[in-house]
C-alpha cells in the first residue's frame, strides 16, 4: 500500500507541472485514488487546468493524455464534449479515443474566449461507463497582441489664461483589449510634443492634462496643439497616438485705452440727437466679449447734461452726441474729460493704462434760431358776445439770438372763424367781430387759433404759437316752452298721464337746465285748479287738481333757468280738457274740443262751431239745428256750463253764445216761459 501511495503522489506532482509553462511538453496523466478513509471510498477523476498560449502556431499540439485506471481486457475508449469540440467554435480540440491524447487543432484568441471547459468520458468497448464524467479546463494565456487605442482622435480642452499651475484642463482616455490583469494592458500616457515652453503635463496613469507653469496668455497664443501617446506594458509595449487641442479663454487682463489723448470737435447750437464725433478705443482682449466692450463716461465739463456717449458695438468706439440742445449765447465752448473702462472688471493687475482718460474740446457754432413764445400754448378767457375790438391777449415772442439784432413780426396761421386780428408788430390780439356760441369750432367752450412769429434773420426762422380762448357763457336767454303737438288732457285728474311739458334754453351750461316750472302767481286761481310736478331738469307734468269743465283753458307759466343770475320768462299755455275713457284717452265725441293745439283758443272754437253747423241739419221744422247750436255754446272760454231748462235761460245762453262766437248758426225765435222742450232746443237755425 505504501508503494501505491507514493506512486500516486508522484503522478500528481507531475500533472501539476503542466500548468506552469506555456507551452510545455505534453504529459501523461494517470488516475489515482484518494487516500483511504473510513466508510465507502468514492472513485473520481481529477484533472488540473491546462494552460495554453493564444496564437500558438505549432499545430496540432498535444495538450494532455488522459487514462482510466479501470482498464478492461478489451481496452478503454475516451471521448470529450463541449465548446471547441462539438459546440461552437467547432474543431478546436480533439481526442484519440484509444490513447486518450487531447490535441489543440487551431489558434486560440484570448480576447474572444479566455477559457474552455470540456467534459471527459471513459467507456468500455461495449459502451458502458467506466468512470464518472469529469471536467477538463483549458485556460488561454494572454499574449500582447492588441495595440492600445485612444477613445477619440482629438481631445478638446479649455483653460483660462493666467491659470495657476496644476489647473485641470482635460483628460485623455485609451483602452487595450488584452488581459487587464497582465502587463499587456498596463497603459502609460505621455506628451510627445507641445511646443516651447512646456506649459502642460499629463498623468502617466490617469491621462489627466494639467497646467505646469504660469504664462498662458490668450493675446499671445489662443490655442495649443499637443501630441499624446499611450503605450501598454507600462510604456514598453505597443503604442498609439492622438491629439489634444487646448483653447485659452480670455480674461480681462488688458485695460482699454484711447488712441488719442486730446480731441477737438464742433457742433451747431439749438439741435439735439446729433453725433458730434467718435473716440477710438483699443483693447487687446477678446473682441465682442465683456472684457473688450468699452464704456466711455464723462467725468467733468458737462454739468447740465448736454452730451451723451454710447458705444458702437461694431468698432468699440465711443460716439459723442448732443442729447440736450446747446445755446451759443450762453455757452460757446465745452471742455470734457472722459474715461474708458470695460463692461467686465479687470481680473489681473496689468500696468496702469497710459491713455485711460482723454480731453475733448467742443466748440459751439452760432446759427439763426427761431423766436420763442414766452408762454406756449397761451390760454385766456373771454365772455361770449364780446363786441369787436375787445382785447384778447398779448401773444409775443423773444428772439434767442441776442448777438444778432433782429425784428420779429406776427401773423395768423389758423383762425377758422376769422374772429381775431393780430397786430403784426406787437403780437396783441383783439376780436374783429362777435363770435357765435353755436360755432362748430368751439370745442367744449374753447376756441383754438395759431399765431406765427417770424424773424428777419438769414435764413428767417418761424415759431408757432397756439392760442386757446375759453368762451365764458353769459346767461342772456330765458328758457322757453318746447312746442307741443296736441296739448290736451283729461278733465278728470285721476285719468290719463297728464300733460308733459318741456323747456329749452339757448344758453350753454351752466346757464341752462335744470329749469324751474311754476304757475303764474298773478292768477291765484291757477294754483287752485292746476298742479305742476317735477319730472327732471328739463320737464314737468301738468294735471288738473279736480274735475274741470271740458274745453279750452288759458294758463300762464313762469320758467326759470339755473344761470347766475337766473333768467325767467312768463309764457302762455292753452290746454284743452276733454272727456276721457278708462284708458286715459280722449273720447271721440270730445275730439272737436281738443283740436287746434296750444295757444289758439279761437281755433278750438272754430272747430266746435263747424261741428255745430253739421249738427244743425239734424233738427226739424223751425227749430232744426238749435240743439247743435246750443251744444256748441254750452262751454265758454270761462269754463261756464249752461243747462237746457226754460226758454228764458235758453235765450240768455244763445245771446251769450252769439256774442262770443259771432256765429249766425244760432238765433232766438219764440220765447217760452214754462216748461222744457224735452230734448228739443227752443231755437232754430238760420
Amino acid at each position: 500500500m505504501d508503494t501505491a501511495l507514493l506512486l500516486a503522489l508522484g503522478l500528481l506532482a507531475q500533472s501539476l507541472g503542466l500548468s506552469w509553462g506555456v507551452p510545455r511538453r505534453p504529459s501523461t496523466l494517470y488516475p489515482w485514488r484518494r487516500p483511504p478513509a473510513l466508510g465507502r471510498v468514492r472513485r473520481a477523476w481529477v484533472i488540473p487546468p491546462i494552460s495554453v498560449s493564444e496564437n500558438y502556431k505549432g499545430l496540432p499540439y498535444m495538450l494532455v493524455q488522459i487514462r482510466s485506471d479501470k482498464r478492461q481486457p478489451g481496452g478503454v475508449i475516451y471521448s470529450i464534449q463541449g465548446p471547441g469540440v462539438d459546440e461552437e467554435p467547432l474543431g478546436l480540440f480533439s481526442v484519440e479515443k484509444f490513447s486518450g491524447r487531447v490535441f489543440l487543432n487551431a489558434e486560440l484568441d484570448r480576447e474572444k474566449t479566455s477559457s474552455y471547459r470540456l467534459k471527459v468520458f471513459a467507456l468500455d468497448r461495449g459502451g458502458s461507463v467506466l468512470e464518472e464524467p469529469t471536467d477538463l479546463e483549458i485556460v488561454v494565456v494572454d499574449q500582447n497582441d492588441n495595440r492600445p487605442a485612444f477613445v477619440q482622435e482629438v481631445f478638446a480642452g479649455r483653460v483660462l489664461e493666467g491659470a495657476a499651475p496644476g489647473t485641470y484642463v482635460t483628460r485623455a482616455e485609451a483602452t487595450d483589449a488584452d488581459d487587464p490583469d497582465t502587463d499587456n494592458a498596463a497603459l502609460h500616457y505621455s506628451i510627445l510634443a507641445q511646443g516651447s515652453p512646456e506649459l502642460f503635463s499629463i498623468h502617466e496613469r490617469t491621462g489627466e492634462i494639467r497646467t505646469v507653469h504660469v504664462g498662458l496668455d490668450r493675446e499671445a497664443v489662443t490655442t495649443y496643439n499637443l501630441t499624446l501617446q499611450v503605450a501598454d506594458m507600462s510604456g514598453q509595449g505597443l503604442s498609439a497616438t492622438a491629439s489634444a487641442i487646448i483653447s485659452v479663454d480670455d480674461i480681462n487682463d488688458n485695460a482699454p485705452e484711447f488712441t488719442r489723448g486730446k480731441l477737438l470737435m464742433e457742433v451747431t447750437e439749438a439741435v439735439s440727437g446729433v453725433d458730434v464725433g467718435r473716440l477710438e478705443v483699443e483693447d487687446r482682449d477678446l473682441p465682442g466679449s465683456p472684457n473688450w466692450v468699452a464704456n466711455v463716461t464723462i467725468l467733468e465739463g458737462d454739468p447740465e447734461g448736454h452730451f451723451g456717449i454710447r458705444t458702437d458695438p461694431r468698432t468699440n468706439e465711443g460716439v459723442l452726441s448732443v442729447v440736450k440742445p446747446l445755446d451759443y449765447e450762453s455757452h460757446a465752448h465745452y471742455e470734457l474729460r472722459v474715461s474708458v473702462q470695460n463692461e467686465a472688471p479687470l481680473q489681473a493687475a496689468p500696468p496702469r493704462a497710459q491713455r485711460g482718460q482723454a480731453t475733448v474740446s467742443i466748440r459751439v457754432q452760432d446759427v439763426n434760431e427761431a423766436p420763442v413764445f414766452l408762454e406756449n400754448p397761451l390760454r385766456t378767457s373771454l365772455a361770449e358776445g364780446a363786441p369787436p375790438g375787445t382785447f384778447v391777449a398779448s401773444f409775443s415772442a423773444q428772439d434767442p439770438d441776442t448777438v444778432q439784432l433782429q425784428r420779429v413780426s406776427y401773423s395768423k396761421d389758423y383762425d377758422p372763424e376769422d374772429w381775431l386780428q393780430v397786430d403784426g408788430a406787437t403780437g396783441q390780439i383783439q376780436t374783429r367781430r362777435v363770435l357765435s356760441p353755436a360755432s362748430p369750432f368751439l370745442k367744449d367752450g374753447w376756441y383754438r387759433a395759431i399765431v406765427l412769429a417770424l424773424d428777419d434773420g438769414s435764413p428767417p426762422r418761424t415759431a408757432t404759437g397756439t392760442l386757446s380762448v375759453e368762451i365764458l357763457a353769459v346767461n342772456d336767454h330765458a328758457p322757453a316752452l318746447a312746442p307741443l303737438a296736441a296739448p290736451s288732457l283729461c278733465s278728470e285728474p285721476e285719468r290719463g298721464p297728464g300733460l308733459l311739458l318741456g323747456a329749452t334754453d339757448q344758453d350753454l351750461p351752466p346757464h341752462g337746465a335744470p329749469f324751474r316750472f311754476r304757475l303764474s302767481p298773478a292768477e291765484p286761481g291757477l294754483g287752485r285748479n292746476w298742479s305742476l310736478s317735477h319730472v327732471n331738469g328739463t320737464h314737468a307734468r301738468l294735471r288738473p287738481r279736480h274735475t274741470l269743465p271740458e274745453g279750452l283753458h288759458r294758463l300762464r307759466l313762469l320758467l326759470q333757468d339755473s344761470g347766475q343770475p337766473p333768467k325767467e320768462r312768463e309764457q302762455p299755455l292753452n290746454v284743452t280738457l276733454c272727456r276721457c275713457g278708462l284708458s286715459g284717452a280722449c273720447l271721440p265725441g270730445a275730439a272737436a274740443l281738443r283740436a287746434g293745439g296750444a295757444g289758439l283758443g279761437l281755433g278750438v272754437l272754430a272747430v266746435a262751431l263747424g261741428s255745430a253747423a253739421v249738427l244743425l241739419q239734424r233738427g226739424s221744422g223751425s227749430g232744426r239745428g238749435t240743439g247743435a247750436c246750443c251744444a256748441a255754446c254750452r262751454t265758454t272760454t270761462f269754463g261756464t256750463t249752461f243747462s237746457t231748462t226754460t226758454s228764458r235761460e235758453a235765450g240768455r245762453r244763445t245771446r251769450a253764445c252769439r256774442l262770443r262766437t259771432a256765429t249766425p248758426a244760432c238765433r232766438p225765435t219764440t220765447r217760452r216761459s214754462s216748461t222744457t222742450t224735452r230734448g228739443k232746443a227752443p231755437w232754430r237755425g238760420r
